[in-house]
């Protein structure tokens, strides 16, 4: 097989993500249930770096790394939201309320919010793809540095994860906040360790060639946590569910990077 250029690469990936968004979004229809994406998101990216590593040129053993990193990442989240959020599960409060705001609107927004998925496939897989370009042998300091802070952000989260799920399976605590472990510290701390994550790629490429594309990792997840669908929709939520009992977790703690919580 001959080896394709990266730009083809990566047009290819965007194409065959935005035909699986239009099917996961015709799913949606039926299914009334957006996490979906998610998992679709979780999944393609995992498989748009696996491609990468077949199809373009690179060290083996970078590549190898590469897709073991990405995988063990994104395949935990897509099962964690698989499981919690959509197999048996009802849809996640906030976007059941979106679909009201939208009224009549609500297919076509959702086929925009499906498609932008897919592009986001695309533009998050790029650090991967610009580490496996890179031109220096495997394994420098940069990259054990990299791979060390992967390593805590992907325990960070999935602890983060494993607490919250573990708060919300007692049934008195259905209207209660969670303020066990890590989120004593962080009302989002998997949020955090989420942003956290994508700096590793950054520390990684350090050097490289096309390192500036490596940003797109933890400025784009940052964006996204902090003003779009992170942070503003879930709290928006909490504080209708949980009412002065969040509004008291607001004053007292950090909102996204953990540190130890006010006194009153």
């Amino acid at each position: 097989m001959n080896a394709l250029d990266p730009l083809t690469a990566l047009v290819v990936v965007y194409a065959v993500m935005a035909s699986v968004m239009l099917v996961l979004w015709l799913m949606d229809r039926w299914m009334r249930n957006v996490a979906i994406a998610d998992v679709g998101w979780c999944i393609g990216l995992v498989s748009a770096v696996a491609w990468y590593a077949w199809s373009t040129t690179g060290d083996l053993e970078r590549k190898i790394l590469l897709v073991l990193m990405a995988a063990l990442y994104g395949l935990r989240l897509g099962l964690y939201v698989l499981l919690s959020r959509v197999i048996g599960k009802d849809e996640d409060a906030r976007y059941q309320h979106l679909r009201r705001e939208w009224g009549s609107n609500e297919g076509i927004i959702l086929f925009g919010y499906f498609q932008l998925q897919a592009a986001a496939v695309a533009l998050f897989s790029l650090p991967f793809l610009v580490l496996m370009q890179k031109g220096f042998p495997p394994f420098s300091l940069w990259e054990v540095a990299g791979f060390l802070v992967w390593f805590a952000a992907v325990v960070g989260e999935g602890f983060a994860d494993w607490q919250l799920a573990q708060f919300r399976s007692k049934t008195w605590n259905r209207d209660r906040v969670c303020r066990d472990g890590l989120w004593r510290y962080s009302r989002h701390p998997n949020y955090f360790f989420e942003w956290l994550h994508w700096w590793a790629y950054v520390v990684m490429g350090v050097s490289t060639p096309g390192w500036l594309l490596t940003w797109i990792g933890p400025v784009g997840m940052g964006w996204a946590l902090l003003k779009v669908t992170g942070i503003p929709w879930t709290e928006r939520q909490a504080l209708v569910s949980r009412g002065e009992d969040y509004r008291e977790y607001q004053r007292t703690t950090s909102s996204f990077i953990p540190w130890f919580p006010k006194t009153r």
